[in-house]
């Protein structure tokens, strides 16, 4: 199995840098993982901006060469994997300009007749770990469930990708947080991960 690991977070020294740690130690335990990847969206200084004008044309975007780097490492990997903080209910602005750009029309799907289309990254799986400052049960019983509707459904089902695990981390900044029970969660569970 071949993973890829897109974290998104500005800083090293956090939480969720902790976690993307787990993330790679319990990967390089595992005998199922042959090869692992890390993206980091900020040290790489990926450009979240999307751009349209007369001579960039968002239908083309599945061929635009600045970004062949970025859809090369999707086709590789079997698993992807997210490490981000969840602000304001929803995925840091890094991480959607990351995938309005690569989830594109004839790369990650493809129309056709009906009312969805063809999802072309079949096949693969992914794996959310969120943190945030509110409490775990916020998304579900204030947003209903809008952080995971908006990743599984309006966007990996719709690419083709049915086998989605979330790991939604709540009380982060809390001294009661139990961030090192969390963080061996995550570790236990890429040490043992299939497909």
């Amino acid at each position: 199995m071949k993973i890829l690991v897109i974290y998104t977070y500005p800083n090293h020294k956090s939480l969720n840098y902790a976690f993307l740690q787990e993330v790679i130690k319990g990967s390089k335990e595992n005998p199922n993982i042959k090869e692992l990847q890390i993206l980091d969206l900020y040290e790489e200084d990926f450009d979240p901006l999307l751009v349209f004008h007369e001579n960039k044309r968002r239908r083309d975007m599945y061929r635009e060469p600045s970004l062949e780097k970025y859809r090369n490492q999707i086709i590789w990997a079997d698993k992807i994997v997210f490490v981000y903080p969840i602000w304001w209910g929803r995925p840091p602005s890094m991480l959607m300009g990351y995938i309005d750009q690569l989830f594109a029309s004839n790369f990650a799907y493809k129309d056709k007749k009906g009312l969805f289309p063809e999802g072309l990254l079949k096949g693969k799986s992914v794996v959310c770990i969120s943190t945030m400052k509110g409490p775990t049960k916020y998304p579900l019983l204030w947003l209903n469930n809008a952080h995971k509707v908006l990743m599984k459904k309006a966007l990996f089902n719709y690419v083709g990708i049915k086998k989605v695990k979330f790991f939604e981390f709540g009380n982060m900044e809390s001294p009661k947080g139990r961030q090192t029970k969390k963080l061996e969660k995550v570790y236990q569970y890429f040490k043992k991960v299939e497909m």
